[in-house]
């Protein structure tokens, strides 16, 4: 089992990665693209109409909108678009160095950087600088270089006065007014080091470089990329939704596994009888109307009045008490839940019944009745075991199609999980969260696959994983 484990674990590495490679190869080729947009954008700018959908940095517009052949440039270059795909590939999965940013200088000068180091009081104080030159090597040939200057200070956490007895405030404070003035030469260079910033482009003339820093930053590094729609890396997007999505999801399959075997034992038991017939017709009902439709239905006839329309909580939830957190948590996910169920209510049900009539007719359960066994022994310790089989065998499908297939019924109750926001950006084009999306649902896909195999021997004895 062991051993059969690890297998399928690196085997989701290869599925992971040709999965992932072909929707990244779809949206790259798809038509309307940002980099699409945002020419877009630029003409309408520059005719006074349109709207600004796509956020464009100054550092490739400039000052002026005009759509010239080096803005073009530029903005293919800002969407990866001069490199081959499977250069793009390799760079979103964090094995192929990313050009994060681009600056020209003059050969011979350096350029200062400021560094995020010391966030304090709650803003963020920059506590060292950087200072970039490009200059020749003894070999003539063209090298940056980078130095750092500055200092550093070991700031605890703010909220707690003991540790700030120990914070030398008025050094603090000295260093933050005099270290913006320090000029930008060699002069104050302390130590200098071969940099990630790489030449681009070399103009002889002019005495000028094109400087492209270069990091890897991906998928290996923990990195899903950044939105520029919403203006925050997609981690800290799927990481603030993730929780919400996988409420209602996993909740959902508990209460529907919960509620399905006995439903679907009973119903074989009570074959054709009142209470099967009419059950069925209920079942097939539900199993018709989508999840989101029936939210449509809820929302109309028991919105506002009995339940609230949209959201998951209450905005002041955080101020209730236990007992008041749970009935607001339960008056708000009552009617997304029976959305969530509705329509694998009705499917597992229906196996779970069918599965246990086949059973019912096999020769073993009629020799278990001709030794003497009891009615109840013969279904609950026979023949209900090899009926959760198919049950077992298909609860990975089930577990990713909760969660993937989220969105529409977030989008009905506006419940902000990252099925809404893969929505959401499937209609801004917002390729950086779809992709996210896609990671997060696949490997949820794959793991669950995994457990349906290890639910699998364990149901049936019979199966053994080598």
């Amino acid at each position: 089992m062991f051993e059969y484990t690890i297998r399928r674990l690196l085997l989701m590495i290869p599925t992971g990665l040709g999965i992932t490679f072909l929707v990244f190869f779809i949206l790259q080729v798809a038509p309307d693209g940002p980099f699409e947009r945002a020419v877009k954008q630029i003409k309408q700018a520059n005719m006074g109409t349109g709207e600004s959908g796509i956020a464009l940095s100054t550092s490739v517009t400039g000052d002026s909108s005009e759509l010239t052949p080096e803005l073009l440039e530029k903005l293919r270059m800002q969407y990866g678009l001069d490199k081959p795909i499977i250069i793009r590939y390799l760079i979103w999965l964090g094995v192929w160095p990313k050009e994060s940013k681009s600056k020209t200088i003059e050969i011979g000068k350096s350029f200062r950087e400021t560094v995020d180091g010391l966030k304090f009081d709650t803003y963020k104080e920059y506590l060292l600088q950087k200072y970039i030159k490009v200059v020749k090597n003894k070999n003539d040939e063209l090298i940056v270089i980078e130095s750092g200057v500055g200092l550093e200070f070991n700031v605890p956490d703010i909220n707690n006065p003991e540790n700030i007895e120990n914070f030398d405030l008025n050094k603090y404070n000295s260093f933050k007014q005099n270290y913006k003035e320090l000029p930008s030469n060699e002069n104050i260079i302390k130590t200098w080091y071969v940099s990630n910033w790489d030449i681009k482009k070399i103009d002889d003339e002019k005495n000028l470089v094109i400087l492209v820093k270069k990091q890897f930053k991906g998928i290996v590094q923990g990195d899903l990329g950044y939105s520029e729609k919403k203006g925050k890396n997609v981690s800290t997007l799927i990481g603030e939704r993730l929780h919400i999505s996988a409420f209602f999801g996993y909740t959902s399959l508990i209460l529907t596994y919960l509620v399905c075997i006995p439903l679907g034992i009973w119903k074989a038991i009570k074959n054709g009888s009142k209470f099967d017939i009419l059950s069925s017709v209920i079942v097939f009902i539900g199993y018709s109307v989508p999840g989101y439709v029936l939210g449509i239905l809820l929302l109309v006839y028991f919105g506002g009045d009995y339940f609230p329309l949209h959201g998951w909580r209450s905005p002041n939830f955080e101020e209730l008490n236990l007992f008041a957190k749970i009935k607001d948590q339960l008056h708000h996910a009552f009617l997304p839940l029976i959305c969530y169920m509705i329509g694998s209510f009705a499917f597992m049900t229906v196996l779970m019944k069918n599965s246990l009539l086949e059973n019912l007719s096999q020769d073993y359960v009629r020799t278990a009745f001709a030794k003497g066994l009891t009615e109840r022994r013969v279904i609950f310790y026979h023949a209900v075991r090899n009926s959760l089989i198919p049950l077992a065998t298909g609860i990975g499908g089930i577990i990713g199609t909760f969660l993937a297939g989220s969105y529409l019924i977030e989008k009905t109750f506006g419940i902000d999980g990252i099925g809404l926001l893969s929505f959401n950006a499937l209609l801004d084009r917002d390729y950086n969260i779809m992709m996210g999306f896609l990671v997060i649902a696949v490997a949820i896909r794959l793991f669950g696959n995994l457990i349906s195999d290890l639910t699998y021997a364990l149901v049936d004895p019979r199966i053994r994983f080598k």
